[in-house]
């Protein structure tokens, strides 16, 4: 019978015990269990709460566990990884020296603890994956510095651009992304061991000893916000959404233009299936996947929001029900992220069929209307008149001579007159990019 239990109730119904379990989550924190589990004996030695005796036979007994690995535990008999561990320990080394490692500690203030731990993990992985992504992007922008194509408003052709211009607009949003992910780690980077239910304890513990030697760069120092407060995990889950947004829209304009109705690049074997009925078909399933992902990522943040959003102070079970949004934001956002990197990384862009759509969709209207601004000295409103009937009743502008017109019709001496701070020109592009490899340290 569970140890927490058997001092104050019968066993649990079988039903309401797997009702109430959390295997997933147990399995996600079951090293972080054991991390705090040491620093917390190491800080009772050393404050004099338990002997040496204790603690080296409780350490023991950790190293034990650990080294058996979470499959070698009866998870399924027990509510949760901390009952199911405390157990196993005084089961290795017996009750005098065993059941000495939870004084001054609740499982609320170590959850919180586990989750922070492991969640914080998690985060440097995503942070070396999006640094994976936003190099790779980086590097396609170098090779595109003059890769004409068009740019869309309402996904309507509007004005001719770059491939290097478009993509470092994908660059720096997932920059902010990053920014985003550095707050996130730094509020989860907190300690709030020592807690204990809600209220700490009468015990002499170090709370500042505990995180130090967990890694945290500060405690969270009210009791009991320190065991109830939840608000980086959903913080980490909204920015994981975010994420989400930015790659879903990059992911459907991959999905476009491999299509044959733009056909600007051609998608990776790598990362395409093909149909199991029709076989030229070489499907975007990659990219579509991400898409779709990002609604079980908004799914996870709603349903985060919806538990936390009347729960009253201090710890209640509710919270339990958290951490598998969590894992499964930060684990689909993780391998979008890498999915998006070989995408872009492996695609094939067709330079040709992307400078022809510049024949379409009068992509040069603003720069006629700009012209008759230069040139005649007209408002812009009227040029903008002008030129907008001269598009839709089908005339030349006859305002214009012939060799203004050439210039102002060719699409590259469009792009290489936008030098203004963050424009398409090449060499403000490139401007851009070499700052950004700096900050890369790409350079």
């Amino acid at each position: 019978m569970d140890i927490i239990r058997r001092a104050r109730l019968k066993e649990m119904d079988r039903t309401a015990l797997e009702f109430m379990q959390s295997i997933e989550a147990d399995r996600w924190i079951f090293k972080a269990d054991l991390a705090v589990d040491r620093a917390h004996t190491r800080m009772l030695l050393e404050n004099g709460i338990i002997s040496e005796k204790d603690a080296s036979l409780i350490l023991e007994g950790l190293d034990q566990i650990e080294e058996a690995g979470i499959d070698a535990l009866n998870l399924e008999e027990y509510e949760d990884i901390h009952a199911c561990v405390e157990s196993r320990l005084i089961e290795l080394i017996g009750e005098d020296a065993g059941g000495r490692m939870h004084t001054a500690r609740s499982r609320n203030d170590e959850v919180a603890t586990c989750i922070r731990i492991a969640l914080r993990e998690e985060l440097e992985k995503l942070i070396d994956k999006l640094n994976d992504l936003r190099r790779t992007i980086l590097l396609r922008a170098e090779e595109h510095l003059e890769t004409i194509m068009p740019g869309f408003t309402h996904l309507q052709f509007a004005q001719p651009t770059t491939l290097a211009h478009h993509l470092l607009a994908h660059f720096d949003a997932l920059s902010r992304d990053l920014e985003r992910l550095g707050g996130v780690y730094s509020r989860t980077n907190r300690s709030p061991l020592g807690a204990a239910a809600f209220a700490s304890t009468s015990f002499p513990i170090d709370r500042r000893r505990t995180m130090e030697l967990l890694g945290f760069e500060g405690l969270v120092e009210n009791s009991m916000d320190a065991v109830s407060a939840r608000d980086f995990l959903i913080e980490a889950i909204s920015v994981s959404a975010i994420i989400m947004m930015h790659l879903s829209r990059l992911s459907e304009e991959l999905i476009l233009w491999s299509s044959q109705g733009f056909d600007m690049i051609e998608l990776d074997d790598t990362v395409t299936s093909t149909s199991s009925i029709m076989p030229q078909k070489k499907n975007p399933d990659l990219a579509e996947l991400i898409r779709a992902k990002t609604g079980t990522v908004n799914g996870a943040l709603t349903a985060a929001l919806t538990i936390m959003k009347a729960m009253p102070m201090s710890y209640n079970r509710d919270l339990q029900e958290l951490t598998p949004h969590l894992i499964k934001a930060v684990t689909i956002t993780a391998a979008s992220v890498s999915g998006m990197e070989r995408m872009i990384r492996s695609m094939k862009v067709k330079r040709d069929s992307m400078r022809s759509k510049l024949e379409l969709g009068d992509l040069m209207a603003t720069d006629l209307a700009d012209a008759l601004v230069r040139e005649k000295g007209l408002p812009f409103r009227t040029a903008h008149k002008i030129v907008g009937k001269a598009v839709s009743e089908g005339y030349a502008i006859e305002e214009l001579d012939e060799a203004t017109l050439r210039d102002v019709l060719d699409p590259m001496l469009s792009v290489n007159k936008r030098k203004v701070t963050g424009g398409p020109a090449p060499e403000e592009v490139k401007r851009m990019i070499e700052q950004r490899k700096r900050e890369l340290s790409l350079i």
